[in-house]
């Protein structure tokens, strides 16, 4: 083999080799831009060291790409280089001409397209497979990669613009939100999906949205027969009894059903030494404005499950427990006590009978609505913040998509309202 054959033969070993460098390059800093960081760190609890070493390179994720930018750019040079000088020496000046358009070609498919294209429906794969051939790149180039930095950290300076590696909680938050969303399709994870995004709102939505309202709190009156509030009680389907003196807003005291059982057992039936008041806890008032993120913590450091809310008036306006907030994240929690209400009813043509007490929230939870509830809690609150006025039986709304009629009301009151829900896309 003469000297050219020789030549041509290695330079062409050596373009293909740096192609296929290039492809490396190329795909790995897609994989890793895309890879799943909470699958990483999942994998990495469970003692994956491939999985650390990916979640370590994205932690210096500037240092990382300007390698793999380093890397991918010294490929293309030097594969271009080689190409021309190879042509050029069979064709002349015309092998220039040929060199660019040949190697433009290679390049876009071959050394970018075809390992990007992998690397997006395969990035976990190939994070992993490739993480340790990276981090030999990022640590074998990192004195220029350092260089690098600082020139670019001197122009954002220069130029007055701001660098941070530091993600912002609401970015965080956003990233969580999007990440449940992403799988709004997926009907495997419906419930999963649905009591995620409610964790989350915790913190957004207040607890005069989720309380139980005033007229349907069962109070009872302190001054009453210790007799008629044992019968009030035990004929109840709740277990704590606020207690009211001379007006129902001034709450005493809060009577548990246990403890006045007690109380009667070892008085042994002597009605006129029970004493109700005493057998009370003291109340406990909260703002409606409190988010339920911080009562549910409130409730923990003071282990207790009961809340009166009242406004900034300091008049009650209902009950607020802590199986209200966990019914918020899992949905309706019903006991045997519990009594059935049938708030929904869903109809053969598509639409929905909802009692105007309904809440919008358990609306949008349950069937992944997403009528807004800032300005109204039910969903008869909705439909006259939007009418403007006290509708009239028939009546007929249409916003956000949706349509309304007034099915029932008793006197200013909507107690019942046809929904019928915006076709989906393709339906």
């Amino acid at each position: 083999m003469d000297q050219g054959t020789l030549f041509l033969t290695l330079s062409v070993i050596a373009i293909v080799v740096l192609q296929v460098g290039s492809a490396f390059f190329a795909g790995t800093e897609t994989a890793l831009t895309a890879v799943s960081r909470p699958v990483m760190h999942q994998l990495e609890q469970d003692g994956s060291v491939a999985a650390k070493r990916v979640n370590r390179l994205i932690d210096a994720r500037q240092r990382l790409i300007g390698a793999l930018l380093v890397g991918n750019s010294l490929t293309h040079t030097l594969s271009s280089s080689l190409a021309t000088g190879v042509l050029v020496g069979l064709f002349g000046d015309a092998g220039i001409a040929y060199a660019s358009a040949g190697m433009t070609v290679i390049i876009v498919v071959f050394g970018e397209v075809l390992p990007k294209t992998y690397a997006i429906y395969h990035a976990n794969r190939m994070a992993l497979l490739f993480s340790a051939p990276v981090t030999g790149v990022v640590w074998l180039l990192t004195p220029f990669v350092r260089t690098v930095e600082v020139v670019v950290m001197g122009l954002f300076r220069l130029f007055g613009a701001k660098y941070s590696t530091k993600v912002s909680v609401e970015a965080s938050m956003m990233e969580l939100k999007g990440a449940i969303e992403v799988h709004a399709g997926e009907e495997e994870v419906r419930e999963e999906r649905r009591m995620l995004r409610s964790i989350l709102e915790l913190g957004d939505v207040e607890v005069g949205q989720v309380m139980t309202h005033r007229r349907g709190v069962l109070t009872a009156d302190a001054g009453r027969p210790a007799a008629e509030i044992l019968e009030l009680v035990v004929n109840s389907s709740f277990s704590r009894v606020p207690l009211w003196k001379d007006d129902p807003d001034n709450i005493v005291g809060v009577v548990h059903a246990k403890n006045l059982l007690r109380a009667v057992r070892a008085l042994e039936g002597d009605w006129d030494a029970l004493d109700v008041a005493e057998l009370a806890s003291p109340p406990w008032f909260i703002p409606d404005s409190t988010t339920l993120l911080e009562q549910l913590q409130a409730f923990r450091s003071r282990r207790e499950h009961f809340a009166l809310v009242v406004d900034e008036y300091g008049t009650l306006m209902g009950v607020v427990t802590l199986e209200d907030i966990l019914e918020e994240i899992v949905g309706d929690i019903a006991d045997e006590h519990d009594v059935a209400v049938a708030g929904v009813r869903p109809q053969s043509d598509g639409s929905y009978i909802v009692d105007g007490s309904v809440t919008i929230r358990d609306l949008n939870r349950q069937f992944e609505w997403r009528l807004p509830d800032e300005e109204a809690a039910t969903i008869a609150g909705l439909v006259l913040h939007e009418a403007r006025q006290i509708p009239d039986v028939g009546q007929v709304f249409r916003f956000y998509g949706f349509r309304f009629e007034i099915a029932r009301r008793q006197r200013n009151q909507i107690t019942s309202i046809r929904v019928t829900p915006p076709v989906p896309a393709g339906g």
